[in-house]
């Protein structure tokens, strides 16, 4: 039951089947003015709706004036108006209709019996017998035909007028008329057609470009070509099976998955994983470059979507499916707005230094937690901030990541004209689209960037991290690009050169081969040697020395500065180990020693960082050591590194004397770096315990990362004045090599032989003094800006002077 409201303000009953206008007249709220009675009343029509018949009567009485005019051409309007105002009878019978309709509809906008009495006595019954005979959609269609009727004998009665003939004949000579219109229609329709050919043209060419279609035969890449990333490989492999046989899984009530997404590093070999998949399965396919949807206008991205889309479904029907491959996927589909994503609000895609810091976690804390803490001061909408840029959705147009979304999950349309139109036409229903076996697969190296609609499940169901290989994932890589060229490479220096190169990836491997080739080919050889290797592994990690000489004082010191970071790393650090050490100056570095992960590791402990700290300390303690309490600059770039880790094991990694994590603070606004009611940065205080026990005295961040540092470099000059004879030892060797291997460097500290120094020599004690008097000496010269008397000792030579 509906109630309206009656008079003397009770609601009283409407039937359910009342007409549409009654309530919806009775709905409209009354309005607060003294002028209009209480009650529904019809709602106010605007001015041009009122006029606008009146004002279409009136031009066309011009215009049959105008057609009197020009069938005789000496008549004047004056005379051509006194002519049709005799012949317009009808013309002014329908003004005076609309002039009685929009009085009837001014009268029932003010007065409210007036309107109830049309709406539901008048007219109610016969729209309450209408509806319950006629359904909704046959008065619909009732209505329609009625107003076309109604235009078509509108348009006979001014043709009849004009042509001085009666409506019924006019309609008959209707076609003639279009017949003889025909040729300027045509002119006209040409016309626009070039017009608008020539926008087609510039947009089709635009859109071309950016896609590569290889065929089956054309690809030549399988499984067994990809090295170093099985685990990835078996995930893929369990994709294209469900795409050679989809009943499998879909006559259990699923559905094939989709989408891959392989992410990592650059040079991992996800190009290379999504060509063997198609060189697998014997399907087309389509390479998708990063550039393609880049353009300088508005919409031509959406027009390369949506013609690649119509190119893979025909690719797909004609060969039984289609691997399409998006490569740096997130010039394409980067969010424009911040979400909630990220390692916390998209799971895989967080550093694998620890545990998921989130999944223990309630939805409401993850999500404060994904908003910077925002909600924890009730604030998250101030830190919403609109990443509008320039395309504002990807790819630099911003309907084009929409497209790809819509294209990739939205309804696929039937196919054909005479499908789509002439079976519905005749009452028949289309067939339904068939099932287009697409595998879309997409790589990038900053999964982060993409926005989460295209992440979602139905239009990327996988995601795949291809990381860097482990190392019998390098070895294996190592093995099969050596394979194809002559080397003597053992077994033992395989494993030794997978060791040594933690980081290598598949590209990075591929390049380090064909560098040892090409230095054996320039030394007239066409066999790799471990020589070979080692050389261009040194040319690619450090880069081509510069043809420099240091003078004699320097070239002491920079060795003296690297003997100290060597023989710290030996004594101190045991998760890295040595594996090259140098004193040939190169584009940003006077020298340098580089570490190595023996082992593949996934955590950090506090006892390693601090051995890294110390590392990098051991310049400046060194240097002071050596140099009586005098330092280089060069210390400069130790000191960035050590406060660095100092500061995010005090502040982030909980190993230092404080316990809440620095970020956090931060974002809640409480933390140091955030400005406090007067306008000064704001500092946490944590209580820092004292050595013998007990509490002291509480500081503040910087205070507590200075003391940590201060503490690391009282230890590292113990080590190194306990290692005196050590450092000039390697000092020694580099000055003589300019640069060792990492094997090298631990003969000399333990006084055995190397694979190129013979490091027995450092441990008889007339040659330990001649280095301590060429030391001397080095530092006499330092001191006096002057040249070093004494010449670099030479095992089983006496050290003599220079002048």
């Amino acid at each position: 039951m509906i109630f309206r409201r009656g008079g003397g303000g009770r609601p009283a009953p409407v039937t359910e089947d009342a007409p549409d206008a009654v309530v919806a007249a009775e709905s409209e709220p009354e309005r607060e003015t003294g002028t209009r009675p209480k009650g529904p009343v019809r709602k106010r029509m605007a001015l041009f709706d009122r006029v606008k018949y009146l004002l279409m009567l009136t031009v066309l009485w011009f215009v049959l004036v105008w057609a009197a005019m020009a069938d005789n051409p000496l008549l004047p309007f004056g005379d051509a108006a006194r002519e049709r105002h005799a012949a317009s009878a009808w013309l002014y019978a329908i003004a005076v209709v609309e002039l009685v309709r929009q009085t009837h509809y001014l009268v029932s906008e003010r007065w409210s019996g007036y309107h109830r009495f049309w709406t539901e006595r008048f007219f109610g019954g016969f729209e309450r017998q209408s509806q319950r005979r006629l359904s909704p959609w046959t008065r619909f269609r009732v209505g329609r035909i009625l107003t076309w009727l109604c235009w078509i004998a509108i348009i006979a009665v001014v043709i009849g007028a004009a042509r001085d003939t009666s409506p019924v004949l006019a309609l008959f000579e209707v076609p003639a008329l279009l017949w003889n219109a025909m040729p300027m229609v045509l002119q006209i329709v040409f016309i626009m057609l070039i017009a608008v050919g020539q926008f087609v043209a510039i947009f089709w060419f635009l859109s071309r470009g950016g896609v590569e279609v290889y065929y089956p035969d054309d690809i030549k890449t399988r499984f067994t070509d990809v090295w170093g990333q099985d685990h990835v490989l078996e995930r893929v492999r369990e994709n294209i099976l469900y795409l050679e046989d989809p009943d499998r899984i879909e006559e259990r009530g699923g559905y094939v998955p989709g989408g891959i997404l392989l992410w990592g590093p650059p040079g991992t070999g996800k190009t290379l994983m999504a060509e063997a998949v198609a060189g697998e399965t014997g399907r087309p396919y389509v390479f998708v470059d990063p550039g393609a949807f880049i353009n300088m206008f508005f919409g031509i991205g959406v027009l390369k979507v949506k013609g690649l889309f119509r190119k893979l479904r025909k690719l797909a029907l004609r060969y039984g499916g289609v691997i399409v491959f998006f490569d740096e996927a997130d010039s394409l589909g980067r969010r424009s707005l911040p979400s909630g994503g990220g390692p916390l609000g998209q799971p895989g895609f967080g550093a694998a230094s620890g545990c998921h810091g989130g999944h223990y976690l309630s939805e409401h804390t993850r999500q404060v937690l994904v908003t910077g803490g925002a909600a924890a001061r009730g604030g998250i909408e101030d830190k919403v901030v609109a990443g509008m840029g320039m395309g504002g959705g990807g790819g630099g147009d911003m309907g084009t990541l929409q497209a790809l979304l819509t294209e990739m999950s939205g309804l696929k349309k039937p196919r054909g004209f005479v499908n789509r139109h002439v079976r519905r036409a005749l009452g028949m229903r289309p067939k339904p689209p068939p099932k287009y076996r697409i595998l879309i697969m997409m790589a990038t190296n900053l999964p982060t960037a993409l926005d989460e609609a295209l992440l979602r499940p139905g239009r990327i169901d996988r995601i795949y991290k291809v990381g860097y290989p482990s190392k019998a994932g390098r070895l294996r890589t190592y093995k099969g690009y050596f394979a194809k060229v002559a080397h003597e490479l053992t077994d033992e220096q395989l494993d030794k050169l997978a060791v040594v190169t933690p980081y290598a990836t598949g590209a990075t491997i591929k390049d380090l081969v064909n560098e040892s080739l090409i230095a054996a080919i320039r030394e007239g050889r066409e066999v790799i040697t471990w020589a070979d290797v080692m050389r261009a592994k040194r040319l690619k990690q450090l880069g081509p020395p510069e043809d420099v000489e240091y003078i004699e004082r320097e070239r002491h010191a920079v060795a003296v500065h690297e003997a100290c970071h060597a023989v710290m790393a030996y004594r101190t650090r045991r998760h890295l180990e040595i594996d090259v050490a140098t004193i040939e100056k190169g584009s940003d570095y006077l020298g340098m020693v580089a570490s190595i992960k023996p082992e593949d590791q996934f955590t950090r402990w506090r006892s390693e960082y601090e051995a890294d700290i110390l590392v990098s300390l051991a310049s400046l303690a060194g240097e002071r050591m050596f140099f009586g309490e005098d330092n280089s600059s060069g210390v400069s770039g130790d000191l960035e590194s050590a406060t660095t880790v100092a500061a995010l094991m005090e502040a982030y990694w909980g190993m230092g004397a404080g316990v809440s994590s620095l970020t956090a603070l931060q974002a809640l606004g409480i933390g140091p770096g955030t400005p406090d009611a007067k306008g000064g940065p704001v500092g946490v205080a944590v209580a820092v315990p004292k050595q013998g026990g007990g509490d002291a005295p509480s500081g503040r961040l910087g205070e507590r990362i200075e003391k940590m540092l201060a503490d690391l470099l009282a230890k590292a000059e113990e080590i190194l004045a306990e290692s005196r004879l050590e450092v000039l030892a390697v000092a020694h060797a580099l000055e003589a090599h300019k640069t060792l291997t990492g094997d090298d460097v631990i003969a000399v500290i333990d006084g055995r032989q190397g694979p190129l120094v013979d490091g027995t020599v450092y441990t008889r004690p007339e040659f330990q003094r001649s280095l301590e008097h060429y030391h001397q000496a080095a530092v006499t010269a330092h001191e006096g800006h002057t040249g070093v008397t004494l010449t670099l000792p030479v095992p089983g030579l006496r050290t003599t002077g220079t002048g």
